[in-house]
């Protein structure tokens, strides 16, 4: 997608490969905001992060340090767990950023470049 390959759990999706790969296709063209698919999140402090991070809207971001309140812990915890997130664009992890604006990371191929391009697509600033 968007010239960068994005590698998704597929233990952690409940729905086909052909169903992820044509919502990820729909997105890539401008004709999908959110995935429909169930998420088996892990019953661990990254799949609160996960449910946080999925509660983002489209074409906004929200930093570290705001899921981080949201979650009642510190901000390095929650850009690690972004970093864990075995299902990056479904659940939005590039949404989120550093308080000063930067990007912070990306763990998708691409990193901070493919994380730019999909803020740049939804919008976000």
């Amino acid at each position: 997608m968007f010239g960068y390959e994005f590698a998704l759990d597929d233990a952690s999706v409940d729905a086909s490969e052909a169903a992820v790969r044509e919502q990820l296709r729909e997105y890539e063209a401008g004709e999908r905001r959110s995935f429909d698919v169930d998420i088996d999140y892990p019953d661990t402090f990254t799949g609160d992060v996960m449910r946080a991070m999925e509660r983002i809207p489209y074409g906004e971001t929200r930093t570290y340090g705001d899921l981080a309140g949201e979650l009642d812990t510190a901000a390095v915890a929650v850009g690690q767990a972004c970093g864990r997130n075995p299902v990056a664009v479904v659940v939005p992890c590039h949404r989120v950023v550093g308080a000063d604006g930067g990007l912070g990371g990306y763990s998708a191929s691409g990193g901070t470049d493919a994380k730019r391009r999909l803020l740049e697509h939804e919008g976000a600033r």
